[in-house]
């Protein structure tokens, strides 16, 4: 188990390393919001007379999105797959030593450079899997049903980007004290534990796909 001071160590380690010195915070954040929150709102202008059953595409959407959620964390993050080694480092060999269950809270803007995607890897997510497939879905169903999906997929995306950056606030911090993170918090921070990390509490969101597997740890 890591200690607070072998924490400490890593973290003045990861940030010569890994944070350039031209890496704000503020900016990272307002470029994830920013351009996230744009793409998502300009799919829902494109929506025209959308019908009850279109609407559907938005739970299923969620709860999709809630599977990919917890199955790349379960998966990859936290096992080393083929071509997805860098997955693995990232999530497991950095950001579980950056935050364990005992140090959780971020020391300063900085810091969040260890906790939300990078641009490159946000712009993959937007260009490599949700444009795509909302190519597929306006080809076997329809645009409204496409768009639908795009705007859902990056509202559920810019909502694990923000509960999990919540999760890491001090715990004195306005948005740290909203019921919804005082719920969900404890069972992140009960992933930090190197002792369950592998093993339980995949879910970042909302427990959904944990309760449904078996691998939801309450506190």
């Amino acid at each position: 188990m890591a200690t607070a001071g072998s924490v400490a160590d890593f973290r003045e380690q990861y940030r010569r390393e890994h944070v350039p010195a031209h890496y704000r915070g503020g900016l990272h954040l307002a470029f994830t919001f920013g351009i996230g929150g744009a793409v998502l709102v300009w799919a829902a202008m494109q929506l025209e007379q959308v019908r009850p059953l279109e609407w559907l595409a938005v739970p299923l959407t969620f709860l999709y999105a809630n599977f990919a959620e917890y199955w790349g964390h379960r998966g990859p993050m936290h096992h080393r797959k083929r071509g997805l080694r860098l997955v693995y480092e990232r999530h497991t060999r950095q950001h579980h030593r950056f935050f364990t269950h005992e140090s959780m809270e971020l020391d300063g803007p900085r810091d969040l450079r260890a906790v939300l995607f990078p641009p490159l890897l946000m712009t993959f997510f937007i260009t490599a899997f949700a444009l795509p497939v909302g190519l597929l879905l306006a080809w076997a169903a329809s645009p409204n049903v496409a768009w639908l999906f795009i705007a859902t997929s990056l509202g559920y995306f810019l909502n694990y980007e923000f509960l999990h950056m919540a999760y890491h606030l001090r715990p004195d911090h306005p948005i740290a004290r909203w019921s919804l993170v005082r719920r969900l918090e404890p069972l992140h921070r009960a992933h930090h534990d190197p002792r369950l990390m592998a093993h339980r509490n995949f879910n970042i969101t909302y427990p959904i796909c944990d309760a449904l597997f078996g691998t939801l740890q309450r506190t």
